[in-house]
Formats: structure tokens, C-alpha cells, sequence
């Protein structure tokens, strides 16, 4: 009998095109492996008039896919990590942490101007707290507009002069092919990355041996311990679409490199640690290392 599993993805451009580099991933690893996708639409994909802070709740773009897993509809879900939180639905588990992609946010501007470029009361259209009061740190001469949609719906708007730049994941450009559209690359000491930025989650059911298997293969040690990490960070704090949390983990030879950032849910009171630490031996204890510095963050 030919092996086969369903895959769980939403089925925005962004979402197929990174489901499916990693489903023919797992083809490459498992020849005769026959993979099947199910499309799933989320509370967040549906909700497109208010920013996701406004929306409520946790795992606004997982909750539905949880349920096919759960229901036995797919053997596995693919996701971008950052919007994964802390806390999977029970019974169900994060697999396999892939290769990671760039992790930085970048600007992209209509007249190709650069952050520092940018004119007094320029129009930058994001959905993320997080980058709101980061941008707002270095620039509060800037207007800060909510926008929502898709990467090419983001685009789009900016073209037509909604907005005079917007900022977004330069992974997501890359995996579209739109890396080119980038106007700068923010870097973390600019903008720090959300939690696991750039970094796919494979989540499975924990009772599935044979699909744990399965994608196993595909795990990357440095990754799952970094976005280990940076998780660490999100559950110390209670991470939320309502608060605004950042988090970067690096290696540098033999040491992990962590900083975090905290605001106040109104955008207040922005704080920035870093820790450094040995290069943990698991995703466990770089989860350890996160937490702690998340409670300092919390105290600060």
C-alpha cells in the first residue's frame, strides 16, 4: 500500500508556496510518499477589517487547522511559526522545525526611500503592535497606519498610494519570489523579529508515531533550538497579538545569543534585553534560557 499523509495549510500565496516547498521536502526524503494538501481558512484569514489585536484570542490563523488535525481530516499541519502560541490545542504537538529562512523585517517604500530617508508624517501601514512601536522608537515623526491583507493585497495597497511604505517578513517575499521588492532589510537592533519569524512549524497529533517519523527527517537542530528560544520568551510573557513581544535568538560559536523586546499593550514602556548563554544541548533548555529572560523583561 502506497504511503500517504494530508496536509493541513491556509491557502493564501504565502502560505501554499511555503507548504509546499516543504511537502516536496518530505516527497525528497520519502520517495513514493504520496502527499495531499487540505486548505483550510482561519478566524484571521477571515476577519480582514480590524487589526489582529482588536480580533482577541490566541492562534488566530491555527485554530481551525488544529481542528482538522484533530477531527483526523489532515496528518499535518504546516505553519508559520510566529503565529503559533505557546499553547498547541491538547493533543497535539510541534514535530519538526525546519531550516530556517531570514528572520529580519524589511521596508518597502513607493519612492524607494529608506527609514531614515523618510519624510516627516510619512505613511507606514502595518498590523503588527510589534513593529509599531519599534518603527515609533526611532521614528515617532511617522504615521503609523493599520493594514491587513496578504503580502500581495500589502503590495497592492502601497501601489495605489494607501500608504507610503509598508513592512513585512523578507521571508515571505522570498518564498513568493518578491525579494527584489525590498527597499532596505531592518535589521534586529532596528526592528527585532517576532518570535520564530522566518521559521516553518510542522504540528502533528502526539499519538501519530508513523507521521513523526515522517517529517523528522526534515528537523534542523540549530533552528528548533533558536525558535526554542525565542518561544521561551513569548510564553514568559503571555505573548498575544495584543502585546507587543519580540525575540531573536542567534548562535555565535559556541554560545546562544537571545534578545528580547517588551512593550505595555498601549506601546509603553518599550523595553530591550539580551542574555548570552552556552549553546543549549536541547530545545528544552533553550526554552529555559528564553523564560528567564522573558521574566526579566516582565520585572523591568
Amino acid at each position: 500500500m502506497t504511503a500517504r499523509v494530508v496536509v493541513a495549510t491556509r491557502k493564501s500565496a504565502l502560505a501554499l508556496a511555503q507548504s509546499r516547498a516543504w511537502m516536496r521536502a518530505l516527497e525528497a526524503a520519502h520517495p513514493g510518499l504520496v502527499v495531499e494538501e487540505l486548505h483550510v481558512v482561519t478566524t484571521g484569514d477571515r476577519v480582514q477589517d480590524r487589526a489582529l489585536s482588536e480580533i482577541g484570542g490566541k492562534g488566530l490563523f491555527i485554530k481551525e487547522i488544529e481542528e482538522a488535525l484533530l477531527e483526523g481530516r489532515a496528518h499535518i499541519a504546516v505553519h508559520s511559526i510566529k503565529d503559533v502560541p505557546a499553547d498547541l490545542a491538547p493533543g497535539l504537538m510541534l514535530a519538526c522545525i525546519p531550516e530556517r529562512e531570514d528572520p529580519r523585517d524589511v521596508l518597502v517604500t513607493r519612492s524607494g526611500e529608506k527609514l531614515a530617508e523618510l519624510p516627516r508624517g510619512a505613511r507606514i501601514g502595518t498590523s503588527s503592535l510589534r513593529r509599531k512601536v519599534q518603527l515609533a522608537r526611532g521614528r515617532p515623526d511617522l504615521e503609523i497606519l493599520p493594514l491587513r491583507g496578504n503580502v500581495d493585497t500589502r503590495l497592492r495597497k502601497l501601489s495605489e498610494g494607501l500608504v507610503d511604505g509598508i513592512v513585512l517578513a523578507r521571508a515571505g517575499l522570498v518564498r513568493l519570489g518578491l525579494a527584489e521588492r525590498a527597499t532596505e532589510v531592518l535589521e534586529p537592533h532596528v526592528c527585532l523579529p517576532a518570535v520564530g519569524q522566518g521559521a516553518l512549524g510542522i504540528e502533528i497529533s502526539e499519538r501519530d508515531d508513523r507521521v513523526r517519523d515522517l517529517v523528522s527527517a526534515l528537523e534542523h537542530t540549530e533552528t528548533a533550538r533558536r525558535v526554542a528560544a525565542e518561544r521561551g520568551v513569548m510564553r514568559a510573557v503571555g505573548g498575544s497579538c495584543q502585546l507587543p513581544v519580540a525575540a531573536y535568538a542567534e548562535r555565535d560559536g559556541e554560545q546562544l545569543l537571545l534578545t528580547g523586546f517588551l512593550a505595555d499593550p498601549d506601546g509603553s514602556n518599550g523595553r530591550q534585553r539580551s542574555v548570552r548563554a552556552p549553546w543549549p544541548s536541547s530545545a528544552a533548555e533553550a526554552a529555559g534560557v528564553g523564560e528567564a529572560l522573558g521574566a526579566e523583561l516582565l520585572g523591568a
